[in-house]
């Protein structure tokens, strides 16, 4: 239901010739990815609600659990389920595009796929990336991910983020602003 809300927000506003499929794809992949999902939830005060919900005798699991992104875009995505069960699509879809219209503004202006465009750009040099995962921190509901970005073995660039995909991103990132034109 997420994605096709927003899909069906962004195909009237995206010149099909300026923005093909695979483009409008991206956009609605960062538009409704894990980081946004997370975000909506923490502005919709959805971590608030459930430490309230949660029985006394939880409050270190639930603390845990309500920081993890991908717990919190499994709940939003709950939410949006209910909603649309509840009160239907058009409904829904107005309330999804309202409270992601951030997330959506953010992904047409600041398109954030850097493994995507690290690839195209080593592409046209005849090389290939491969990202590395060289460090994990942090308990299983809370790590923390270290990347290597490497062409022919050699190390471009490393990254980290709460996922192995941000930490991906990030060090595809640094590649990129390390890289001349």
């Amino acid at each position: 239901m997420l994605a096709l809300a927003v899909t069906t927000h962004l195909y009237p506003r995206l010149d099909p010739e300026a923005y093909g499929a695979g483009r409008l794809t991206k956009i609605r992949a960062q538009a409704v990815s894990g980081r946004s999902c997370r975000a909506v939830a923490e502005r919709l005060g959805l971590p608030e609600r459930l430490r309230a919900a949660a029985p006394p005798d939880s409050a270190a699991v639930t603390e845990a659990l309500i920081r993890t992104e991908r717990v919190l875009a499994s709940v939003i995505e709950a939410v949006i389920g209910a909603c649309y069960l509840h009160h239907g699509y058009e409904a829904t879809t107005a309330a999804v595009v309202d409270a992601f219209s951030l997330e959506i503004e953010q992904a047409l202006e600041r398109p954030a796929d850097f493994k995507s465009a690290l690839q195209e750009r080593l592409a046209r040099r005849g090389t290939v990336v491969v990202y590395q995962v060289t460090a994990e921190e942090g308990p299983p509901h809370d790590k923390t991910f270290e990347v290597a970005a490497l062409v022919g073995g050699d190390e471009l660039s490393r990254g980290s983020g709460r996922s192995k995909k941000d930490a991906e991103q990030a060090a595809a990132a640094a590649a990129l602003e390390s890289m001349t034109p």
